[in-house]
């Protein structure tokens, strides 16, 4: 189980906390494809991917609370983080924000952008994709592991 309290990370359009200064997109080094994953909602991410990236290896991290699992994509400890089901958009839009400031992406896996309006449905349906680099190339791949 990891922790990581008494450690806060904010970011907006224009800049973020000091301590994610030096954070910059990286590229798929071609290793492993590390995937974080919801504890309780892991699905078939791990058959998935491996069929989709040709048998390439895969590992996958489950983890609790969505914006952990962005912070560990923002600092290039994961490459993606995929979620399968019904998230509440409250609990994804800080993680969000905070890939996006950073050159991040982060869609439902559809593609679409996640519209946090405060007259919609607070569900995402659609489950999500999170990512610092070749966003389409990973949403395009893992589209199928959707349970909603």
């Amino acid at each position: 189980r990891k922790q990581w309290y008494q450690r806060r990370v904010r970011g907006v359009g224009h800049g973020t906390s000091g301590n994610m200064e030096g954070v910059t997109p990286g590229k798929d080094e071609g290793g492993p494809l590390r995937v974080i994953v919801s504890r309780s909602h892991a699905g078939s991410v791990k058959e998935t991917a491996q069929a989709a990236f040709d048998g390439r290896e895969v590992t996958v991290t489950p983890a609790g609370g969505a914006g952990y699992k962005a912070i560990e994509v923002v600092e290039n400890k994961q490459d993606v983080y995929v979620h399968t089901t019904i998230i509440k958009k409250w609990d994804i839009c800080a993680g969000d924000a905070i890939l996006r400031t950073l050159g991040g992406k982060q869609t439902d896996l559809r593609g679409n952008d996640i519209n946090y309006s405060h007259n919609l449905d607070p569900k995402n349906e659609h489950g999500l994709i999170a990512t610092m680099h070749d966003h389409e190339t990973y949403r395009e791949k893992l589209q199928g592991v959707s349970n909603s």
